[in-house]
């Protein structure tokens, strides 16, 4: 068993810390925070370096690599620059119009991801009565007799909405009941008449633009369709066990900023004539966050090995998002303490980090939807 990175995995380690050095100062994460989105500089830079075609087929374009690879930069990423990378969710859209659409629709995304001040594509999935509960959408389509699709309904938490050229929009075919259960992937430029948006304020992860999208009536036609006809949900599926990795991937890395932050302090921050990490109950709190970072990341990792060897990882997938992301926010809480009544303000960051993890959570699935999916698989798997 080889825990080392190759060459080629450190050499683009080395090139993120530089990119993070030099836009993710603490001022400059300050002010994308005020400003609740990530600057164009920021953006621009991330797409000049070509960290934006990371992952994604040769024949588009892209630069193929492996999942591990992919993780390893997603996690640092979150690590060296301390906050949520938004842009850095683009890439779930991207490889879902590129695996599943036309070679049109891929060529099509490709031309916007080229233009470096664009966010090419978000990916419109929750509804305010369907998160966990699929069945429960009503965003639909119906077909016309011109041969045209209405597409009708509102889509909820879509990241990045507001400013995406276009949306990967699930939505049930013809009828909005609860009992239909064929979906299709529809490519939606969002620009489009009866389209528009409203903003979600959030407590945390404010660099994230957050909104609300309405369907209201908005022509569509057959080429738009990602996939076969309604097998939309089918083909999401396959992706959402990397996506769970990749947010896990996000909460590790600001966790790991937190656990440098309080180790750092705790041998600055004098009390009692001596520094605080001299004092034992701090000691027991660096201990626990260690402990924890260190058993998340050989998680992690060994689910994207399974990935890369083509292995299912819908119990281990399913663990590791139950574990992780609650884990990861215990790190900043207890990052949160060390540095007492300081942690509690804007001047340091461990304060927005615990904002932060506490939206992964949630992100991808709950812990409860996480426990749901691994328990029934794990009485299958021991059953006798």
């Amino acid at each position: 068993m080889d825990f080392n990175f190759t060459d080629e995995q450190e050499l683009l380690v080395e090139s993120i810390k530089e990119y993070a050095d030099r836009y993710w100062s603490d001022e400059q994460v300050k002010e994308m925070y005020r400003n609740h989105k990530p600057n164009q500089e920021a953006i621009t830079a991330y797409r000049e370096a070509g960290f934006v075609y990371m992952g994604l087929p040769e024949e588009v374009g892209g630069v193929p690599c492996d999942k591990t690879t992919l993780v390893l930069m997603c996690e640092k990423f979150h690590h060296y620059c301390g906050a949520v990378m938004s842009f850095q969710t683009e890439i779930n859209s991207l490889m879902d119009i590129i695996d599943f659409g036309t070679p049109e629709q891929a060529a099509l995304i490709m031309d916007v991801v080229q233009q470096e001040n664009l966010i090419a594509a978000c990916t419109s999935i929750s509804e305010p009565g369907a998160g966990s509960d699929n069945n429960a959408m009503t965003c639909h389509t119906v077909k016309q007799p011109d041969g045209t699709y209405l597409l009708n309904g509102q889509k909820t938490w879509v990241t990045l909405g507001e400013h995406a050229v276009y949306s990967v929009v699930i939505a049930k075919d013809e009828d909005p009941s609860y009992e239909n259960k064929n979906y299709s992937l529809w490519l939606v430029k969002n620009d489009l008449p009866g389209y528009s948006t409203g903003t979600l304020h959030k407590i945390g992860q404010e660099i994230v633009p957050f909104c609300d999208q309405f369907f209201d009536n908005v022509v569509l036609h057959e080429e738009d369709r990602i996939g076969p006809a309604g097998q939309g949900w089918k083909l999401l599926m396959k992706k959402f066990e990397f996506e769970r990795v990749l947010v896990v991937a996000q909460a590790l890395g600001q966790a790991q900023a937190a656990m440098d932050d309080a180790a750092a302090y705790a041998s600055e921050r004098i009390a009692f004539g001596k520094p605080i990490g001299n004092i034992a109950q701090i000691q027991q709190h660096l201990v626990e966050m260690e402990v924890i970072l260190q058993n998340v990341r050989t998680m992690l990792y060994k689910v994207t090995w399974m990935l890369d060897q083509g292995e299912s990882v819908r119990i281990e997938g399913s663990l590791l998002k139950y574990y992780a992301c609650p884990k990861c926010v215990e790190v900043a809480d207890r990052a949160l303490k060390i540095y007492a009544a300081l942690g509690y303000t804007d001047e340091v960051r461990v304060g927005r980090i615990w904002k932060d993890l506490r939206g992964y959570e949630m992100a991808g699935g709950t812990p409860e939807i996480m426990s749901y999916i691994a328990g029934r698989q794990l009485v299958k798997k021991y059953k006798k």
